[in-house]
């Protein structure tokens, strides 16, 4: 499917098996792609593309040396903010629920949210700051109970279901969002 867009001009729509979630790419070519579960209808394809035209435009390649400086200013921006929130946020549930991990991280990953390495560094996206709190809370829990299941298995899920009801509305919710900055 192609959806014509005034702004983005053709924005080509792949329906994959393998998709999770919404995503966003530019193809060799320069156009706009759009990845989507195979499930998901045209309307509702077109309403996301309307709802995230903020996210979309910071994937597009920038022509504009001003619009580049405006980009970097609110990277800055948002890792001054991170900075000032996420540590502390990440040390607050650690104590909370009695977790250990060795340092935090602080990047700006288009793909991920937050990640934990086996050496319990905790990585967390400025992206997060984006985020609504309850669902930049639900990313340091789901990081937190990775220092003791190091996958996604249903003793992990388990775990984050402890410290989060309603983890699985919040996952359906960040699927919504895209992590790049």
């Amino acid at each position: 499917m192609v959806i014509n867009d005034k702004e983005f001009g053709e924005v080509v729509v792949r329906k994959s098996p393998l998709a999770r979630g919404v995503r966003f790419s530019i193809s060799t070519s320069g156009r706009l792609q759009m990845s989507v579960p195979t499930y998901t209808s045209d309307f509702l394809a077109k309403r996301f593309l309307n709802s995230n035209r903020d996210t979309i435009r910071e994937k597009l390649p920038v022509k504009d040396p001003s619009e580049q400086r405006a980009r970097d200013y609110q990277k800055k921006v948002l890792m001054k903010k991170a900075r000032e929130y996420l540590p502390y946020r990440l040390e607050y549930y650690a104590k909370l629920h009695g977790y250990t991990y060795d340092k935090c991280r602080l990047t700006h990953a288009n793909t991920r949210w937050g990640s934990c390495s086996s050496q319990k560094t905790i990585s967390l996206n400025i992206g997060l700051m984006k985020l609504p709190e309850p669902l930049r809370d639900y990313v340091i829990l789901h990081e937190l109970a990775h220092l003791n299941h190091m996958d996604h298995s249903k003793a992990f899920w388990e775990e984050v279901g402890l410290h989060d009801k309603n983890y699985k509305a919040h996952e359906k919710k960040l699927k919504m969002f895209n992590p790049g900055v």
